[in-house]
């Protein structure tokens, strides 16, 4: 991997219970960049961030943040802006004491909780009530103002467009895209296909706690594998099943794979099924690539 990393995870596990929740995740996050990072509900998403920020010891493997691990940095908020849980707030407090008192403990001036305050698009008035009255919306908008107190180079979002209306959306994107142009990196997990097709750089999808694709979002983007139709439809799902290459149905019969043809042809050759069609899939959207990676990995009942 590069030299200019901002976040490193390299085989990276976490088993609870005889189950494995994250399975040898490797890949990192580059400095000025948006890696959006994708999954289906259980897939190990959470898991590792909170692996990533020190509040879940793994099983086996590594993962830095700025070269070191996140319990290493010395005032992490001064370094890195985590929102992992924007209900993670205290009910009785003010969204301005919440922020004067993160300040007061990086040892930050308290006006720089107003300022942040400002900056999240949250009126004073809506500062000075009690989060516990907060919308989600405004629960998001204080947890970002809180990742960003510290003038961090590096943010870790899980969800921070959760609760947000339209407007509210396009401001997330705005900032987002504001601060890796200003040099800042960015880890984003999101459902929100949209938007991570919108700003994100590169991407990293994973399912069942294993990475089924990762790179840059044009890459992946461009022509995601092949359409294959075949004289024995079923048989070839085993024989992709077999290989481990992820693939969907289409409407039309036969499947979409994320793989090259020439592998395709090979294994359909061996398992002695004939093909109809073998053809490059035209350049798709984020939603099309995503249902294709995961549609064997989207599962309700696992750790997430």
């Amino acid at each position: 991997m590069g030299t200019s990393a901002a976040i490193r995870v390299a085989d990276l596990s976490k088993v609870y219970g005889g189950r494995r929740a994250v399975d040898s995740l490797t890949f990192e996050v580059r400095q000025g960049s948006i890696t959006g990072f994708l999954g289906p509900n259980g897939a190990g998403k959470s898991t590792t961030l909170r692996m990533l920020v020190g509040l879940t010891r793994p099983t086996a493997g590594s993962a830095t943040v700025l070269g070191r691990p996140y319990t290493d940095l010395g005032n992490p908020g001064r370094r890195v802006g985590v929102l992992l849980d924007a209900s993670a707030q205290h009910s009785g407090r003010t969204g301005l004491e919440v922020l004067k008192l993160g300040a007061m403990m990086m040892g930050l001036p308290e006006q720089r909780a107003a300022a942040m305050i400002e900056r999240v698009g949250l009126t004073p008035a809506e500062a000075g009530r009690r989060t516990g009255t907060y919308s989600l919306g405004m629960k998001q908008r204080l947890g970002v103002a809180h990742a960003l107190l510290g003038d961090p180079g590096v943010l870790i979002l899980d969800e921070p467009a959760n609760g947000l209306d339209p407007a509210g959306i396009h401001w997330m994107r705005t900032l987002l895209k504001e601060f890796a142009g200003g040099g800042g990196s960015v880890l984003l997990s999101s459902h929100l296909l949209h938007e991570i097709e919108v700003v994100a750089d590169e991407l990293v999808v994973i399912g069942r706690g294993r990475i089924v694709a990762q790179g840059s979002k044009d890459e992946l983007l461009a022509g995601s594998g092949v359409h294959v139709r075949s004289t024995d439809d079923e048989g070839l799902a085993r024989a992709l099943r077999a290989a481990g290459l992820p693939f969907s149905g289409n409407a039309e019969g036969g499947f979409t794979i994320t793989a090259e043809a020439e592998h395709v042809s090979n294994i359909a050759a061996a398992a002695g099924i004939t093909l109809r069609e073998l053809r490059t899939a035209e350049n798709t959207g984020l939603e099309d690539l995503f249902l294709q990676l995961t549609a064997d990995d989207a599962r309700e009942d696992v750790i997430s």
